[in-house]
């Protein structure tokens, strides 16, 4: 940030402190930040834990945001906000994003959550805010990769349609055992949720949706053999903002082989149960432990006949590691989630937006090679 603001954080969670870090640590005017949760106690928590990583002099204020309501404190701390980011769930965020209507803030959230999304564009088409939606490592950065390759692919090759527009990202860890061949890096009701959910997809240039985990296929990046496959929500609005110009596109979810094939086996000792969502989520959790040593591999390609009839393919690879911002070390799956959040803070606080802001409608050149994005991935 340029200058000062007052940002308000949603959530005290490992994203949410390490984007409290990364404002501090990288503003060049560090920020006023606020951190809420319905637990008051992690809250402060992560205030403190936030105020011990950073080299830089701030002030940093926890509070208590009620389940239910306003409280006097939440009334006085949303009058005097610039910006709400949301890192709660993401089946919070119509009510947050309410309350940044209400109180005139801009908001920016990171979920993955179609349905969710849907309610904010909804309450928001004619806020005086700027909201940004799906704007973390997936849905989010992966988009603005591969809506940016799309681009420069047709400006390279004279065409204005393709022939795949592939995304993948995963969460990984560095290694993976019998049976699962998993570790859990970020929230298990998040990857319950989208492997179980639809996905929404182009096929003949035309926009449907397919079940999660119905495609599965190996390839290999940088020597490494993974399996991906379908899941909801890391597409964003790309399959709206790309109709009629992609044959195909898709978001997939990479993973250690052998972890789908696991993953089938549970869902289908589950049968028809009412709540699958919470039954897989138990049954991983049961057996899958936490890790926090890990990596994130993403992963784009945009492929097509270029304006001779030759057939061409484009290809981006990136794999991150863990990262130490001021006096912390943070793990891959924060510092890549919580650097486009901070992103777009920027964008919605140093230039003019009102209204909702979605993934293809944002400068995929700028934003990409934005000053907190390229210390987290690289220039693109």
């Amino acid at each position: 940030m340029k200058k000062h603001h007052n940002i308000i954080i949603a959530g005290a969670g490992g994203i949410a402190e390490a984007v409290g870090l990364l404002l501090m640590e990288w503003s060049e005017v560090p920020p006023t930040l606020f951190i809420g949760d319905r637990t008051h106690s992690k809250a402060k928590k992560v205030a403190h834990w936030i105020q011990d990583g950073t080299t830089k002099s701030g002030f940093i204020k926890d509070f208590h945001l009620a389940e239910n309501g306003l409280t006097d404190e939440m009334t006085a701390i949303l009058r005097q906000g610039d910006i709400i980011l949301d890192c709660l769930p993401g089946s919070q965020a119509p009510r947050i994003a309410q309350f940044a209507k209400d109180f005139n803030l801009h908001y920016a959230n990171l979920t993955e959550y179609v349905s969710e999304t849907e309610q904010i564009m909804a309450l928001a088409k004619d806020a005086k805010t700027g909201f940004i939606l799906q704007t973390g490592l997936a849905p989010g950065y992966i988009d603005l990769l591969a809506n940016g390759l799309f681009q420069q692919f047709c400006t390279d090759f004279e065409i204005d349609q393709v022939d795949k527009l592939e995304m993948k990202v995963g969460a990984l860890t560095n290694h993976a055992v019998a049976p699962h061949y998993y570790g859990f890096t970020w929230s298990p009701v998040g990857v319950a949720t989208e492997y179980l959910k639809e996905t929404i997809v182009l096929r003949d240039f035309k926009k449907t949706t397919l079940p999660s985990l119905s495609e599965r296929a190996t390839i290999i990046i940088d020597g490494i053999a993974y399996e991906d496959d379908l899941t909801s929500g890391g597409a964003a609005d790309l399959p709206d903002a790309l109709l009629g110009k992609v044959r195909s596109l898709d978001y997939k979810t990479l993973r250690h082989p052998g972890h789908y094939a696991w993953i089938q086996e549970q869902l289908s000792n589950l049968g028809n149960t009412s709540d699958a969502i919470k039954s897989l989520q138990e049954k991983m959790e049961a057996i899958i432990p936490h890790i926090e040593d890990d990596k994130i591999v993403l992963y784009a390609a945009v492929e097509g006949k270029d304006a001779a009839g030759m057939l061409r393919r484009k290809e981006i690879a990136k794999c991150i590691l863990p990262q130490k911002v001021g006096k912390h070390q943070l793990r891959a799956i924060q510092t890549t989630t919580a650097a486009p959040l901070v992103q777009a803070a920027q964008l919605l606080l140093e230039t003019p937006h009102s209204g909702v802001v979605l993934q293809s409608q944002i400068d995929p050149k700028q934003f990409l090679n934005g000053n907190y994005i390229v210390r987290v991935y690289g220039k693109v």
